[in-house]
């Protein structure tokens, strides 16, 4: 692995403000705090932000349902998000909200930039209108048959089934979410991003090796059937940021949203005066910038969004992350069709974040293939990889050298061999690490962890009488917690509370440095449960909780 220095900027996708974090939202945040883990502990300058996505119709719907203003709903689930973010151990240097006075503030520069570059134009068009709430309908709240694969109960901009985009107005049966009946078509203006103009720098820069196969593939289709101007204005009544000079008239959440990267990183740059806010957003910019994002926006995450950083000026994206959704019985976690809508806030009251932070992580890999999620086989995984075989490999180690050794290491590795294996294998997970191909760091971890505890039932040091000027029992201990060590380096990103633990125990540092020579002559401290093991009894618990 390169040991080049790098300075990167990583952003999760900015999770809605209008209700709890679930555990399928939970994925994309494990997934890229690993990603950070592992970077800071390679020594680079890393930043990891994220934003709550404040605006749109949802948010003032369900304020006026709760008899609160809208802005009194986004602070309160701003902090609900913080803490749960705070619980599973996700590291944000700065976590801010689209509704903030920096998006603002880049929000009119950069459509004043793009209108006066002749990319926005005015258009009069017909949009769903319900006359019983009397209020044009988003996307999101017109429900009917895909038009292409006539699907039922898709939403209005796209079909979760075949990921075909249309137009609301191309809809089968169209219903209004909001009042359950047809909505009828009413004459507007809205301004359009002219979208078209960049198709040739789009098909340019999608293989520049920012995206993977399977993302390019996708953004390939929607190239080849023609890219349609992007609609960034929605009608009063609205929760959001009103567009100058167009009365009546406000900034599409869409249009927000990403610049709320921007303007996290921007928050972040008061709060600390060492960096410096142009010298990650310019167009030469050293600094390295990825975005980690769920197959379903990816059309504006590689179309959209590139187009208007091109526009403005500033500079685009070395990677976008694209990961699958979480799936339960095969069906989609989604908040919207209240499909297994297990709280983040429950979650931690049955289980610890570790626990569903190696689960994850034995699932996650760098394609947008579905991740599968099952209760009994999370538990099951649990017990038998951190319980049976890493944990138990410190305990079974410690428990010789605290009774007879007075928790002392030897002061020499007996079998030099195998320790040098173990650390053979710190290219291969570093480079699984980098390429967020998580799943192999689980599986290779396992393999050696498998190997160590073999190790040490082919020496039986249960067999062996410790004798004054022999050391025998003392050197295979030494080596149990020496491979238990590296292991644990090699987990650290995905186990933050039981790196701390081991840590502690070993009264020394997991980093990738420090493995390269072994502890010796070197006092632990008394081993105390690293690990509780979990019951099967929790998974009723927790189900309770989200009836």
């Amino acid at each position: 692995m390169s040991n080049i220095f790098r300075k990167i900027l990583v952003t999760c996708a900015l999770p809605y403000a209008n209700g709890s974090i679930h555990i399928g939202h939970m994925l994309e945040h494990i997934q890229a705090d690993i990603w950070v883990r592992y970077h800071k502990m390679c020594g680079h300058e890393v930043w990891f932000v994220s934003a709550d996505d404040a605006h749109g119709t949802a948010i003032m719907l369900k304020s006026e349902n709760l008899g609160i203003s809208s802005n009194n709903l986004i602070k309160q689930v701003k902090k609900e998000h913080e803490k749960d973010f705070l619980n599973f151990k996700i590291s944000y240097d700065n976590y801010h909200s689209t509704h903030s006075i920096e998006n603002l503030y880049l929000l009119r520069k950069i459509f004043k930039t793009l209108n006066e570059k002749g990319l926005i134009k005015e258009k009069k068009i017909f949009q769903f209108f319900d006359d019983i709430k009397e209020i044009f309908l988003p996307d999101r709240f017109i429900k009917g048959k895909c038009p292409i694969c006539h699907a039922e109960n898709q939403y209005g901009d796209n079909c979760e089934i075949c990921s075909a985009t249309y137009e609301p107005i191309e809809l089968i049966d169209p219903i209004s979410v909001i009042s359950g009946k047809k909505p009828i078509l009413k004459n507007t203006k809205h301004l359009y991003f002219d979208l078209p103009f960049f198709s040739d720098m789009l098909k340019k820069w999608i293989y520049s090796g920012v995206l993977e196969k399977s993302v390019i593939k996708k953004t390939e289709e929607w190239l080849k059937t023609g890219l349609q101007s992007w609609g960034i204005s929605r009608d009063a009544p609205y929760f959001g940021f009103k567009i100058p000079k167009f009365p009546k008239k406000y900034f599409y959440v869409w249009l927000d949203a990403p610049i709320g990267y921007i303007s996290a990183f921007k928050n972040l740059c008061y709060k600390n005066k060492k960096l410096n806010f142009n010298e990650l957003w310019n167009k030469t910019s050293d600094y390295e910038l990825y975005h980690f994002i769920g197959k379903d926006i990816i059309y504006f995450h590689t179309l959209f969004w590139p187009s208007i950083l091109e526009a403005v000026s500033l500079r685009k994206p070395n990677g976008i992350f694209v990961h699958g959704h979480l799936t339960m019985n095969g069906l989609k976690l989604s908040k919207s069709r209240s499909i297994g809508l297990i709280k983040a806030e429950n979650w931690i009251k049955c289980f610890d974040s570790d626990s569903l932070r190696y689960y994850y992580a034995s699932k996650l890999s760098n394609n947008i293939n579905d991740v599968e999620m099952n209760l009994e086989d999370f538990v099951q995984k649990i017990n038998s990889d951190i319980v049976n075989k890493l944990v138990n490999l410190a305990s079974r180690s410690a428990s010789f050298l605290e009774k007879y050794f007075d928790k002392y290491l030897s002061d020499k590795l007996s079998d030099i061999k195998i320790y040098k294996y173990f650390i053979s294998k710190g290219s291969i997970i570093r480079y699984y690490l980098e390429n967020r191909e998580f799943n192999l760091v689980v599986q290779e971890s396992m393999r050696l962890i498998d190997r160590a505890n073999q190790y040490i039932n082919e020496k039986k040091p249960w067999k062996i009488k410790p004798k004054k000027g022999n050391n025998k029992l003392q050197e295979i201990c030494t080596i149990g917690i020496n491979l238990f060590r590296i292991v644990m380096v090699f987990l650290k990103p995905i186990l933050p509370d039981l790196a701390i633990k081991t840590e502690s125990f070993l009264i020394s540092s997991l980093t990738w440095e420090s493995i390269q020579n072994p502890l010796l002559q070197h006092k632990i401290k008394k081993f105390t449960p690293l690990y509780q093991r979990i019951s099967y009894e929790k998974i009723n618990e927790l189900i309770n909780l989200c009836k």
